[in-house]
């Protein structure tokens, strides 16, 4: 009978723990959790280099790709990732895999693949030292020569199962190198036309810098997500109070979240030189911590270390990571600094948590009113536990501001009011917490109260120098008072703290704008509109600066776009918001939508 199951050819990547049964008689629970995470680990690369985990079995993994040279860079890229990650652990229940990798034709049956393909895999990763990768040689020859790729004969081979001998090769990333793009990524218009906006690798700042990366949910219940995203906000913050440190903000760092980690790469991405990631398993009354702070540019660990402790330990568990860190980094903190560590911070554990799960909202996201019931439930209830604790007051003001803008609740129109009420309660309770002055300057915005905005923005920086958020509304003072060309470097330091948060491009757009640099503000609002396709507000903005440059057929294309997105956008209703000072600033924005006639 023939065989009518399709068959294509593919690059297959065959992953075995080594030792699995021995480590299992050593600790079973522990094995089986720590196999278990490597594996979830492996499969993300996987995906991320444009590969599908087909099945694991037991202690195998098995997967496919189109390309080999993707393959082998998932191997590679999985294996420097695990040997950091195995660092952390003090024990001896530390998986080890052996990767193969074949190019071989393969049978697809019951979504699954068998063949020679995926037997030469399994008996090649049978040649590989532990923590090594070995590849068939006609994989080996269609890896591009630019990858830098070190390969090590092991000469012919006759492997079970197969009649003639194989080339096999040891293959690892050259000393010094950084591990390169997929080449099916590489190969995507989408990525082709985003490498083209972006800018050259970004420098070091001069002093050291760091990136917190979300620490890793291990709890079997998802629910305490909010925990360990939690755990790493308090550390971001804390970390940032620091004057002689750059620290990534949270939004660039949680684009991270979920993905493969290599961290050369996005160290090298962020222009930073070291990086502290981690995981948190959160049972009960009990956590466990791991954490290890990174050289971005040699993968090397500075630092490492596990904590087993009791929930109402977490505030000095987050205290001696951040303490470990201005050690290893050699970070002198001035008498300010070292006074507002000590004063600073919760002390309810139960108000904290809530906080948290609240706090979790607000980043999120979906906004709706269910967000802001839900959030708002959590901020009141931690204030119940803890009347004293800053945290929620500003909370209970960010989410009033919010709702604000976007009218969830029943009465918006006294939202304003209700956060600055909370806010000025935040601030009264904890004058050092850069979160409520940050959120009252912010307040002042809608206030057009121009000297409190700018003096609020100043406290919290003064209290948080790396707040990309507060620096960015030091800088939007200056677009909506006439003096544009003064919020240019704030807003360019934000961006630079917080490159994932999109929105700081449209404020400095809207700086070259007042400022008449018509031809720079549209490069910028393209730039974001490629980036958050379904924005109106930059592609009203890029139809006025394209009208004032005579761009009329396109400045009618993106008005057609925006009318689509938001039929009821009136600009009007749009420029009445936004807290110009001076008219003339304001009415740059309709002039230019005259000239193009899509005003009268």
């Amino acid at each position: 009978m023939a065989d009518h199951h399709p068959r294509k050819l593919a690059a297959i990547l065959h992953a075995d723990v080594v030792g699995s049964t021995e480590l299992v008689q050593r600790n079973e629970s522990v094995a089986h959790e720590r196999i278990q995470d490597s594996f979830r680990r492996l499969s993300t690369t996987i995906n991320a280099y444009g590969g599908i985990t087909q099945e694991i079995r037991g202690d195998a993994l098995l997967a496919e790709f189109a390309r080999a040279s993707d393959a082998v860079i998932a191997a590679i890229a999985f294996q420097i990732e695990n040997t950091a990650s195995n660092s952390q652990f003090e024990d001896d229940i530390q998986p080890v895999l052996r990767i193969g990798i074949s190019l071989g034709e393969v049978i697809v049956s019951d979504d699954t693949i068998t063949g020679a393909g995926v037997v030469l895999a399994q008996r090649l990763e049978q040649l590989a030292d532990p923590g090594g990768i070995v590849v068939q040689g006609s994989v080996s020859e269609t890896v591009p020569a630019r990858f830098p790729i070190d390969y090590e004969s092991l000469g012919e081979h006759t492997l079970k199962g197969f009649e003639q001998p194989v080339r096999a090769f040891i293959v690892r990333l050259k000393p010094g190198e950084q591990i390169p793009d997929s080449e099916s990524n590489a190969a995507s218009p989408e990525v082709k036309a985003k490498k083209a906006r972006q800018h050259p690798p970004l420098k070091l700042p001069d002093k050291p810098s760091i990136v917190v990366l979300p620490f890793t949910n291990m709890s079997s219940d998802p629910e305490q997500e909010y925990f360990s995203d939690g755990v790493s906000e308090d550390i971001i913050t804390d970390l940032s109070k620091m004057s002689g440190l750059f620290v990534i903000a949270r939004n660039s760092a949680f684009a991270y979240k979920d993905k493969a980690t290599n961290v050369p790469a996005i160290c090298q991405k962020l222009g930073v030189k070291f990086a502290l990631e981690g995981s948190i398993r959160k049972a009960g009354n009990r956590v466990r911590i791991t954490a290890q702070l990174i050289d971005g540019t040699t993968g090397g660990h500075l630092w490492a270390e596990r904590y087993d402790r009791e929930l109402t330990d977490i505030f000095e568990v987050q205290d001696d990571v951040t303490q470990q860190i201005v050690n290893a980094l050699k970070i002198t903190l001035s008498e300010a600094e070292k006074t507002l560590f000590v004063e600073s911070g919760p002390k309810n554990v139960d108000s904290h948590d809530l906080f948290m799960r609240g706090r979790q909202l607000l980043f999120g996201l979906k906004r709706d009113r269910k967000m802001f019931d839900t959030a708002t439930a959590y901020f009141r209830r931690a204030i119940e536990l803890d009347p004293d604790y800053a945290g929620p007051y500003a909370g209970m003001g960010m989410a009033y501001m919010l709702d604000h803008q976007n009218h969830w609740s029943d009465s918006p129109e006294t939202s304003l009011d209700e956060a600055e009420r909370f806010v000025e309660e935040a601030i009264a309770r904890d004058d050092k917490d850069p979160y409520a002055h940050c959120i009252a300057a912010l307040v002042a915005v809608f206030r057009k109260d121009y000297e409190r905005w700018t003096q609020e923005a100043d406290k919290a920086l003064s209290l948080n120098p790396n707040y990309a958020l507060a620096i960015n509304a030091r800088g939007m003072v200056h677009i909506y008072t006439g003096e544009p060309t003064k919020a240019i470097p704030y807003i360019e330091r934000a961006i630079r703290l917080d490159p994932a948060y999109q929105q700081y491009i449209h404020f400095l757009g809207t700086a070259y704008f007042v400022a008449g640099d018509y031809e720079t503000a549209a490069t910028l609002y393209k730039d974001r509109i490629s980036i958050t396709p379904t924005t109106d507000f930059s592609r009203a903005f890029l139809a006025s600066a394209l009208g004032h440059l005579g761009e009329l057929e396109e400045a009618h294309q993106v008005w057609g776009e925006l009318k689509e997105i938001n039929p009821e956008y009136s600009p009007v209703d749009h420029i009445r918001r936004l807290p110009f000072r001076d008219l003339a600033d304001a009415e740059k924005f309709t002039d230019g939508l005259k000239k193009a006639g899509l005003m009268e």
